[in-house]
Formats: structure tokens, C-alpha cells, sequence
């Protein structure tokens, strides 16, 4: 297999786009962007410990409920529970869910999936996202 290097990324044009496609991810998921780019560097790790997230989160402003969030609205699981004698503690896993958006996300950023558009845009920002989709998605054909 052959190793990817700078000339290829470009040639993908894998990050074209990647703002508009984030910012409609965090819209229509209701997450904050930093918990997105979050979730996908623990994708990127597979499993991955309490540790790492703190490692993950060095790079981003101070949210203290972030970890307990991504939790509860079941964006990361328990993949292996700790016992107190063999596993000191915790191994976690991206959800299914995640693992779903991510994947969207990447298809998209490939251009192999259409962004989708919001639905009744109310405010001036998600009606500029809109036209930013639109031209994305239909100016380029």
C-alpha cells in the first residue's frame, strides 16, 4: 500500500470544505465544535482511557463538563469496565453514533455524500451555512 504524503492530501482536497462540514455537524448534532474535533481524535485512537482524554483536551479551552456530556448524550461508551484488581480503570470506545457521524463527515469532506441542508433556517448564521451548502453542494457540478 501506498504511503500518503503531503501532494496527495491536497490532491484529495480532503480539507476543502472541512469548516462548512464541521460547522453543519455541530449544528444538526447540537454539539460545540471542540467536542467534535474531540471525538474525532478518540476515533482516531479506537479505545482509549481517561488519560487520553485529558492528553486530547490540552489543545482546547477548559470545558469541565465535557467528559461527563459526551457520556450522557452517548457519544463515547464503556467498552471495559475497570474491576479493581486486574483493570485499574475504564476503557472507552466511540459509540455507534459517532462512529456514524464521523464517517458522514468523511464521505462528505471526499465528496461521496452531499451535505445535507438545514431545514428552516431561523438565525442569520445558519441561513449563511445554508447558502454556504448550497454552493457546495450544486456549484461544483
Amino acid at each position: 500500500m501506498k504511503k500518503l504524503d503531503a501532494a496527495d492530501v491536497r490532491e484529495l482536497n480532503l480539507l476543502k470544505h472541512y469548516r462548512t462540514i464541521r460547522k453543519w455537524a455541530c449544528k444538526t448534532n447540537n454539539i460545540q465544535e471542540a467536542d467534535l474535533e474531540l471525538l474525532i481524535y478518540f476515533d482516531c485512537l479506537d479505545l482509549f482511557t481517561k488519560n487520553d482524554y485529558k492528553t486530547g483536551t490540552l489543545a482546547f479551552s477548559w470545558d469541565n463538563k465535557r467528559w461527563n456530556r459526551l457520556l450522557k448524550e452517548g457519544w463515547i461508551a464503556v467498552w471495559r469496565k475497570r474491576n479493581m484488581t486486574t483493570q485499574k480503570y475504564h476503557i472507552y470506545k466511540t459509540s455507534f453514533k459517532c462512529r456514524q457521524l464521523i464517517t458522514r463527515l468523511y464521505k462528505m469532506m471526499l465528496d461521496k455524500e452531499e451535505i445535507p441542508l438545514i431545514k428552516n433556517p431561523k438565525s442569520y448564521t445558519e441561513k449563511v451555512l445554508t447558502q454556504a451548502i448550497k454552493k457546495i453542494n450544486y456549484g461544483n457540478k
